[in-house]
């Protein structure tokens, strides 16, 4: 499962960069994904919304058995 969630993490990666940021698989636990949101990413206000409704949508389109998303502090 790490690796599937890791292969969509890899696609969106681009988009993310594009904005100055990156998003790093920490670990998947119990169908919990956790990923460290850098760069221009950490601290942002509008980071939430792009963890819930960009990356866990993608994450949760492939890997349907994953519960959430967590992003978790550096």
């Amino acid at each position: 499962m790490k690796d599937r969630v890791e292969q969509v993490i890899n696609r969106i990666r681009p988009a993310v960069q594009m904005d100055g940021g990156d998003i790093e698989l920490v670990d998947v636990v119990n169908g919990l994904v956790k990923v460290r949101l850098v760069g221009s990413c950490h601290g942002c206000p509008s980071s939430m919304m792009t963890l819930r409704m960009g990356i866990e949508r993608a994450i949760r389109a492939e890997v349907p058995e994953i519960t959430g998303v967590e992003a978790i502090a550096e």
